[in-house]
C-alpha cells in the first residue's frame, strides 16, 4: 500500500473536540516534513531563502492563495529574499495534522 503524501490530503475543519498532537502522533508527522521545526509542541516553524525581495513576495502571494483556498491561515514573515512561516490551529492552540497538511502543501508551492 502507498504512504498517502500529507500534501495531498485535505485539510479538515476542527470541531471542538479536535486534540491537539502531542507525543508519538507529533513526532511522526514531524518526519514527514523536511526543515520545518516544531516549536514547544504549539507550533510549526520554517524559513525560506530567496534571491531577492521580489521573489520572496510572490512566494508570499501564493502562500496567501493557498491559506483562503483552504481555509487555514499561517502567519507569515517577509523580509528581503527570506519568508518565515508559523502555523498552528489557533481553536485548539496548539498542532493537528492540518497544521502538518498545509505545511507540506506550502513546500510544494
Amino acid at each position: 500500500m502507498k504512504k498517502c503524501n500529507l500534501a495531498d490530503m485535505k485539510c479538515l475543519p476542527c470541531t471542538g473536540v479536535t486534540p491537539r498532537l502531542k507525543g508519538a502522533a507529533l513526532k511522526k508527522l514531524q518526519r514527514q516534513l523536511k526543515d520545518w521545526k516544531v516549536i514547544k509542541g504549539h507550533h510549526l516553524a520554517r524559513e525560506y531563502k530567496f534571491p531577492n525581495f521580489v521573489k520572496a513576495l510572490a512566494f508570499v502571494n501564493r502562500i496567501g492563495t493557498l491559506a483562503e483556498k483552504i481555509g487555514h491561515h499561517p502567519d507569515l514573515e517577509l523580509g528581503w529574499g527570506r519568508v518565515g512561516v508559523e502555523i498552528w490551529t489557533h481553536s485548539v492552540n496548539g498542532l493537528t495534522q492540518n497544521d502538518f497538511i498545509f505545511a507540506a502543501k506550502v513546500d510544494r508551492l
